[in-house]
């Protein structure tokens, strides 16, 4: 490539597609690639590789000459800030221990097949070679793992019982049941059936082996490894997830102020579905006697409807919704998975749209008070809208920007502050609705406050009114949660294991949220009357990702109506 043309928009580009090159897990989320039947490389050698494509991208980017034009620039200082955080990871030797109950390299040896098309019989002959590659691809991190036993890197013996467990829900050894790869292939044509079995038998014995060696080797092996990582890793670690570094002083602080804000309000909401009950009481009394789903099918054909009824009422009012962004499903989430919703974007030319998911947790039984504003979380005016915006803008922008690039904070932000944007505009007006959105306020910013907490083993304030004076440890932490969070003890437990098994980002919700408000507060201050929300909301969606060093600056500097255009056209 002539050296003019390594503008930092090239290159992040040229940088994505190396990756998707190199991991089958980046290419078939984007859609590319069709009919590939490779797994994650998760030996150390895999990572490495990765880690060198980042090395050889930053030389690039530090070589090419300064961009011209507000995309070159944001795509510079994006692309600089995310290489330098990854690689700070890597060469932390984060890779040797990320086993952990949520989005960790053993994970994607499963998601993967979530992300694949199944409509002719060539894409189920790619399902069939990817199945039969599990079993390597797990032997690989297997390595990396024993690697980081030789090299004192461990996860705790935590997270390693908590993917014990997982994987026994994959293989069925859990309950007696047919393996998930079985069920999975069991909806292929009946003339591949023989090999999709085959297939899926031996991608189920390929987890039963690392699911031994987990347990007899590693656990073992991890027995003394704190939970806590204390300050420095914790702000590696933070910096990836948030694209800034964290006053944690001053950031702890302001959780506890948001603590007992919104605790306050919570008060009020809940008298006015019980007068005088307390909050407490009034979540058991609606996780009993509240409106609520039976079934799977009941509630993930609800919960799709509540999507649909969000579309309809912020089209041409607050958003436009290009046809593409409108699709989006609704799924109940497989066994042995985050215990967490969760949001996967469609394909960069839409023919997999965004797929939300809804963990059962062994409930048949669905109580909906808190789930409406988590969905609007999830779906729209939440993660869908957003990452589905990027991708129908795509042109405007490099691939990287609305890919690789995503941080964690912006895109969870953007999400919480989605479901303020609907409390806002009168959708949880119902005092059920309205406590479980508030409730999952508290739950973000109980995140905060424990995260910090465990992992720096901070005090708990004199004024909290929960332990005062004591060191945050993993079980003050799994009471506070139950005291404040109408939450099951399932997800509480799920939810404390993801905070100590992945440092820095679960504070990125309320960081990112806040970032956000304030972006949209001094849009308005510069604009005055002339400010348009619908104008901001597009514009804002359209600029792709943003670490926390430029989001809030970059919304602060969003257009009025008069400079932008509305939907999927809104100029950067």
């Amino acid at each position: 490539m002539p050296e003019k043309t390594m503008t930092a928009r090239r290159i992040a580009d040229d940088y994505v597609h190396r990756i998707a090159s190199l991991d089958p897990m980046t290419s078939t989320r984007l859609g590319l690639f069709p009919g590939d039947h490779r797994q994650p490389d998760l030996s150390p050698s895999g990572f490495d590789a990765l880690a060198e494509e980042s090395r050889r991208a930053l030389a690039a980017l530090n070589a090419a000459p300064a961009g011209e034009g507000p995309v070159e620039r944001t795509c510079d200082r994006l692309l600089r800030e995310r290489l330098a955080a990854e690689l700070a990871l890597h060469e932390a030797g984060d890779h040797y221990r990320q086993l952990r109950n949520v989005n960790s390299p053993v994970h994607r040896v499963r998601r993967i097949f979530a992300l694949m098309p199944t409509d002719t019989e060539d894409d189920w002959a790619a399902v069939a070679g990817r199945l039969r590659n599990v079993s390597a691809a797990l032997a690989g991190y297997r390595a990396t793992l024993t690697e980081g036993i030789g090299r004192g890197l461990l996860s705790a013996p935590r997270q390693a019982r908590a993917v014990i467990g997982q994987l026994a829900s994959w293989t069925g050894q859990d309950n007696g049941t047919r393996s998930w790869f079985l069920e999975f292939v069991a909806n292929g044509p009946p003339r591949m059936r023989r090999e999709l079995e085959a297939a899926a038998a031996h991608a189920t014995v390929g987890v039963e082996e690392f699911r031994s060696w987990l347990r007899e080797t590693y656990l073992p092996a991890a027995d003394g490894t704190p939970d806590a990582v204390g300050r420095e890793r914790y702000l590696l670690s933070a910096r990836w997830a948030t694209g800034t570094d964290i006053d944690v002083t001053e950031t702890y602080h302001w959780a506890w102020e948001e603590f007992h804000r919104t605790a306050a309000e919570m008060r009020t909401a809940a008298d006015r579905v019980l007068p005088g009950a307390g909050v407490r009481n009034v979540m058991d009394h609606l996780n009993i006697s509240g409106h609520a789903l039976e079934g799977e099918d009941g509630i993930r054909d609800w919960l799709q409807g509540i999507t649909e009824q969000a579309m309809d009422a912020l089209e041409g009012t607050h958003f436009d919704l290009a046809d593409p962004v409108r699709r989006f499903e609704s799924r109940i989430a497989p066994p042995g998975n985050s215990t967490a919703p969760y949001y996967t974007g469609p394909s960069l030319d839409f023919s997999r749209p965004g797929h939300a998911y809804l963990p059962a947790l062994g409930r048949t039984t669905f109580p909906t008070w808190q789930l409406v504003s988590t969905w609007y979380h999830e779906g729209v005016p939440g993660h869908h809208l957003q990452l589905a915006q990027w991708v129908a803008v795509a042109d405007r922008l490099s691939r990287y920007q609305i890919t690789l690039g995503k941080v964690s904070a912006n895109v969870e932000g953007w999400a919480l502050y989605a479901e303020r944007l609907m409390d806002e505009l009168g959708f949880l007006t119902d005092p059920a609705r309205r406590l479980g959105y508030l409730d999952k306020q508290m739950l973000r910013i109980i995140r905060v406050i424990v995260d910090i907490g465990m992992h720096l083993e901070l005090t708990i304030p004199t004024h909290s009114g929960f332990h005062p004076g004591e060191r945050w440890t993993p079980e003050l932490a799994t009471a506070f949660m139950a005291a404040y969070h109408g939450s099951p003890a399932a997800r509480r437990a799920g939810e404390i294991d993801r905070y100590l098994g992945w440092p820095g980002q679960a504070i990125g919700y309320k960081l990112g949220e806040r970032a956000w408000l304030r972006g949209r507060e001094a849009a308005r201050r510069r604009q005055g009357p002339r400010f348009d929300l619908k104008s901001w909301h597009m514009t804002a969606l359209s600029q792709g990702s943003l670490g926390l060093d430029d989001l809030e600056a970059e919304l602060a500097r969003q257009p009025t109506s008069g400079e932008a255009s509305h939907g999927g056209r809104s100029s950067i």
